[in-house]
């Protein structure tokens, strides 16, 4: 899972961030028809996370996961080969329901396996996947010095090495009935307010993590006047999440439960926006390198603490969804939980694009920053209520230490 995570996110990304410019410039579409090929491929799959969750559940983890990456090289084979509009919409269905298959399917299946062990094995899962996330735009970008073509076309190569190696090492697993049927195991996940209400407050985790890709860059690049600025943020990232994630998860996990550092991973996402916001204050360009620097020094400390938030935050949202209910129901929580907080989520991004754009014309550059920072802040007051009210699923016990021997000194 691990190693499939790895080239999930390096094909994925070798690919995914040039599709704009390729449909633009290459191709020449309008930029309304890509934001509708992009759109549909962004639908597809958040839409759709439900049915990938609810097919882990019912026919095993093990062939959505296969049928995902498959369905994946289909969908980034149709972008290489296909010019018409009709094509590129096939391509953009293909791959987005591919990731609504294998996301949900991938996360039933290590949370199965990990068993009272899900916090450490999500931030191993971390792990790998932001280094396929760093490796994927680096070897994007050495590809398309060839052309695009070559770029989406090792992009589906990876994806059917990964369905290949996935028949043939990933242990088939017994699917537990469910009880009922697929509508059943719906009401049941929906009927749990306190696992909707928890969804709910993740909007603010994924409306911030989504930044690393749409404000901090921007930031870093206006505080420079540098478009490989951008890149910093992503560097400063995975090298922290390379040599602190999982040590700092294990550490946490003997500290205290999952909600109380799901509160503190929230709060220290929200301050994270605050040194870019305060760095706003500055007018004009950078005068010299050595400027420059000093004004792109708050945008990477402000990057450096959203990745270490998430780092704290993010294993232990991953441990405690499937507490919510049955094991049976493992995949339809993660299915759920990414619809609900995906959709909250896109209203929390267009808040921010909105506050983006308001600020650059009213003189209010410190707006989108400080939207972000009371998203993090309400995400994190909701979590709070939730486990004031004994909403959150309780921890996993620990075993008890054994007790020393009567009439002897423990040694």
């Amino acid at each position: 899972m691990l190693v499939n995570q790895l080239g999930v996110n390096t094909g994925f990304y070798l690919l995914i961030p040039y599709l704009a410019t390729h449909l633009t410039e290459n191709l020449g579409l309008s930029a309304a028809v890509v934001g509708v090929v992009l759109g549909v491929r962004n639908l597809s799959q958040q839409g759709l996370f439900v049915i990938g969750g609810s097919a882990s559940d019912r026919l095993g983890a093990r062939g959505v996961i296969i049928a995902g990456c498959a369905l994946r090289t289909a969908g980034f084979a149709l972008f290489a080969l296909g010019d018409h509009l009709a094509v590129l919409l096939a391509a953009s269905v293909l791959s987005g329901f591919a990731g609504a298959l294998f996301n949900p399917a991938v996360r039933a299946y290590l949370a199965q396996e990990a068993e009272e062990r899900r916090a450490e094995a999500f931030a191993l899962f971390n792990v790998f996947a932001t280094t396929g996330a760093l490796i994927g735009p680096l070897l994007g970008s050495a590809l398309l010095l060839v052309d695009f073509r070559t770029s989406a076309l090792a992009a589906a190569g990876i994806f059917a090495v990964l369905t290949v190696a996935q028949a043939l090492v990933l242990p088939a697993r017994r699917v537990e009935p469910s009880g009922g049927g697929v509508l059943a195991d719906w009401r049941e996940v929906l009927g749990n307010r306190a696992f909707l209400a928890f969804a709910l407050a993740m909007a603010g985790l994924f409306t911030l993590e989504s930044q690393l890709y749409l404000l901090l860059p921007d930031g870093a690049r206006r505080a420079t006047g540098w478009d490989g600025a951008a890149g910093l943020v992503f560097v400063v990232g995975a090298a922290a999440n390379l040599l602190l994630q999982l040590r700092l998860t294990r550490a946490l996990k003997r500290r205290g439960d999952r909600a109380r550092w799901i509160v503190a991973g929230l709060g220290l996402m929200a301050l994270a926006f605050l040194p870019p916001a305060l760095a706003t204050t500055v007018s004009g360009g950078p005068d010299g390198v050595a400027d420059a620097v000093l004004r792109v020094l708050p945008v990477l400390s402000g990057a450096l603490l959203l990745y270490l938030g998430v780092m704290i935050a993010q294993p232990f949202v991953m441990d405690m969804v499937p507490a919510f209910g049955r094991p049976a129901l493992t995949g339809t929580y993660f299915g759920i939980f990414y619809v609900v907080s995906g959709v909250a989520a896109a209203i929390g991004n267009t808040v921010v694009g909105w506050a983006m754009d308001t600020g650059r014309d009213g003189d209010a550059a410190w707006l989108p920053w400080a939207c972000c920072a009371l998203a993090g802040f309400a995400s994190a007051l909701g979590v709070v209520r939730l486990r004031r009210l004994g909403s959150l699923p309780a921890p996993p016990e620990q075993p008890a230490a054994p007790a020393p021997a009567r009439g002897r000194t423990p040694a």
